[in-house]
């Protein structure tokens, strides 16, 4: 893989928030960008009806242009179509009009061959959107495809195609075998750990706090988001408390000082697993700080 591909890669982690803006509403892009949201992705997919689009993608262009020529463009993710569709190729035709786009988004993903031609194609990083119980069973073969960042999943569509009833206890235990299964399968072929699927009320603050402190806890790197208001609950909750976080700094001073793989701090049994935990939670702070 190229280095600047890998260096997207490398940088895909550090995105905590990833704000939709559907592609028949260009205007909202720079009021994402001032929400604070790390990334942001236009949807030519599902926000876009299908007698909307070649207009979206033509808005699309023009904004591109226009910022590249006012000096001002920020690069942006794209949620692209299905692969295979009519409406995918006119999309890849887009991504190769717009070069510095920051990456891209492939919706309903399935197969390895689909991510390596979207990379060969376009030269750019892809996220798989994984939305059907084939593209869940294959995850470890895209895993392995030539371009890909990272795993996410769009869980409503998961669930109707796996015939779960959303919104109860039986689809919760199904999300996080979800989650589970792309934390897995990223760690091992060594992608970006997967970013967690939408919140769909944006009024609930205090769910999708819950929300950000399970999929967090679990490894996952950042959460898809739909309203600019979610983006600064979901970095809110990701600080950590001050409490963890002046332990795991007395620990590290601990451990660099003496060198001693065992010791104790506030009666508490600090062994290697400890100070591995105390060094991840400062790198993330780190990032956060950034």
């Amino acid at each position: 893989m190229d280095s600047l591909t890998n260096h997207k890669i490398n940088t895909i982690s550090q995105n905590k928030t990833w704000l939709f803006v559907p592609a028949t509403r260009i205007d909202r892009i720079e009021k994402a960008f001032a929400s604070g949201a790390d990334a942001v992705i236009v949807d030519l997919e599902d926000a876009v009806a299908k007698q909307d689009k070649a207009a979206a993608r033509d808005a699309l262009k023009n904004y591109y242009d226009e910022q590249n020529a006012k000096q001002t463009y920020r690069p942006i993710w794209l949620r692209i179509n299905q692969a295979g569709s009519e409406e995918f190729f006119k999309d890849i035709v887009l991504c190769q009009r717009m070069p510095n786009l920051a990456g891209v988004l492939l919706a309903k993903a399935e197969r390895a061959e689909d991510i390596d031609s979207i990379h060969q194609l376009t030269g750019l990083p892809v996220i798989a959107l994984i939305e059907s119980a084939i593209g869940l069973y294959q995850i470890d073969s895209m895993a392995k495809a030539v371009g890909l960042a990272a795993f996410s999943y769009g869980f409503l569509d998961l669930c109707n195609d796996l015939q779960v009833q959303v919104g109860t206890p039986s689809a919760e235990i199904v999300a996080n075998q979800i989650r589970y299964q792309l934390i897995l399968t990223s760690k091992v072929h060594q992608l970006s750990p997967p970013i967690d699927t939408i919140y769909p009320d944006f009024k609930d603050e205090s769910g999708l706090s819950n929300r950000v402190n399970l999929w967090s806890k679990m490894g996952m790197a950042g959460m898809l988001c739909i309203h600019p208001k979610q983006v600064a609950t979901v970095q809110q909750t990701l600080q950590p408390i001050d409490k963890a976080l002046a332990f795991a700094t007395r620990v590290i001073e601990e451990y660099e000082k003496s060198g001693q793989a065992v010791f104790k701090i506030d009666g508490e049994m600090v062994d290697a697993p400890v100070i591995a935990r105390s060094r991840q939670l400062l790198e993330k702070q780190r990032l956060l700080a950034k």
